[in-house]
């Protein structure tokens, strides 16, 4: 029945959809960030907050994420995400600093909506085996956007202005509101149907748990010894992904900072070379956030995470130790930054038992993760400017990489013992 799990099409549709409004919005100002600070009259450090303002509340929104999706369903929360980055969308473009600040709030809480809401929506509509697959092209189809955005905004800021360029992006916004609009009504009245008129809630006020995945958490009536250990197993998981995503994040974002700099101090590139050489790091994540579902269908998950840390720890050492390859680092590191986040987040729907249980996990996961995030671009900076140079920056990204390794690995270890393939 639909109600238990639409069609495979339908729902990789309509993630892609969503996932298509889950980055681009917000990466499309730094394409033109600096024609809104001479319209604006931004500082440097305000067109910084701009720009990090997100992550931060990435980090910040995600209890109010996971209150959403218990109490109105994911459906819903799709919805209010698809609204919410429409709005914002509008109303950044529309007035002085203030505004553009508002509207970037607004986008940023929706987008955290989105974030959380993905795996619930894997774990109750996509079978076991496609979870990688699905989970690898949900972030091939973010970097798909963020590339888009970077591509296109400054280009379409040049013949109409930066306001009218980020505009622009509510138009994809609302072809993904379109779509999920009679899905979320269509969802709403097979569970009404399939739960005697209830509707989507039962009858303590929250949504009902489907996808056939065991609806009964750990303390549900005729819970055994057995699935009570399983639930610590799986706080357990959380923890270490937490650790996993927080190395992940943030030596992501630290990179997506500094690199360009980088490559213009250690090898004399000019601005528009060092931005092109950085931008292989974003365009190669596509590949690994295919690459791991792909490998992971042949394999067990644990041989293509272990191939991403590999990947992941050449990027700080090599360019510490052959600076002249840069290229290939860049290459590398993007390729592991993309196939990182997928191997992190297939876990999550092969351990949740409910929605809820997702959604709990990947608001965890993702609170720990951003606000490292957030943290690592200005303590990268701050090293750099402490020593002169950027020995020290490489050094915290590779921590960071060796935490992704360490915790990663264990997590995907400990989730394939404990919840075997079928």
């Amino acid at each position: 029945m639909f109600a238990s799990r639409p069609l495979l099409p339908w729902v990789v549709l309509g993630i892609a959809m969503l996932a298509i409004s889950l980055r681009a919005p917000i990466i499309a100002p730094t394409a033109v960030l600096g024609e809104i600070q001479a319209d604006i009259g931004l500082t440097a450090a305000g067109a910084g907050l701009l720009t990090g303002l997100p992550v931060l509340i990435f980090a910040l929104a995600t209890p109010l994420a996971t209150r959403t999706i218990s109490r109105w369903g994911p459906e819903a929360t799709v919805l209010l995400c698809l609204g919410g980055v429409l709005a914002g969308t509008v109303i950044r473009s529309l007035g002085p600093a203030a505004v553009v600040f508002a509207g970037t709030a607004i986008i940023s809480v929706a987008i955290t909506l989105g974030n959380i809401v993905v795996p619930v929506l894997i774990r109750r509509d996509v079978p076991w085996n496609r979870v990688s697959a699905v989970t690898g092209a949900y972030s091939a189809i973010m970097n798909v956007g963020s590339m888009a955005a970077v591509l296109t905004t400054a280009p379409l800021a040049a013949l109409v202005g930066w306001r009218w360029a980020l505009a622009a992006w509510a138009v994809v916004v609302a072809i993904g509101l379109a779509y999920w609009l009679p899905t979320a009504r269509r969802r709403r009245e097979a569970l009404a149907s399939d739960h005697g008129g209830a509707g989507p809630e039962g009858p303590s006020g929250r949504p009902a748990a489907t996808g056939g995945r065991g609806a009964d958490g750990p303390d549900a009536p005729g819970a055994t010894a057995s699935t009570s250990l399983r639930g610590r197993s799986n706080r357990w998981i959380v923890v270490v992904l937490t650790v996993a995503f927080c190395g992940q994040s943030a030596a992501y974002y630290a990179t997506t900072t500094w690199l360009p700099l980088l490559l213009a101090d250690v090898r004399g590139l000019s601005a528009t070379a060092s931005g092109a050489s950085a931008s292989l790091f974003q365009v190669a994540a596509i590949v690994g956030a295919l690459g791991v579902p792909l490998l992971a269908a042949r394999t067990r998950l644990w041989v293509p995470t272990a191939g991403i840390a590999v990947l992941w720890i050449s990027l700080p050492i090599g360019l510490l130790l052959a600076p002249d390859a840069y290229l290939l680092w860049s290459v590398t590191g993007g390729i592991a930054q993309g196939g990182g986040f997928t191997a992190i987040f297939s876990v999550i729907p092969r351990v949740a038992r409910t929605d809820r249980e997702a959604a709990t996990a990947s608001a965890r996961i993702q609170t720990g993760g951003y606000l490292a995030a957030t943290c690592a671009p200005p303590v990268a900076g701050w090293l750099h400017t402490l020593t002169g140079g950027w020995t020290a920056p490489l050094l915290l990204v590779l921590a960071l990489t060796l935490a992704f390794t360490v915790a990663g690995l264990s997590a995907v270890q400990a989730s394939e013992r404990r919840h075997p393939r079928p």
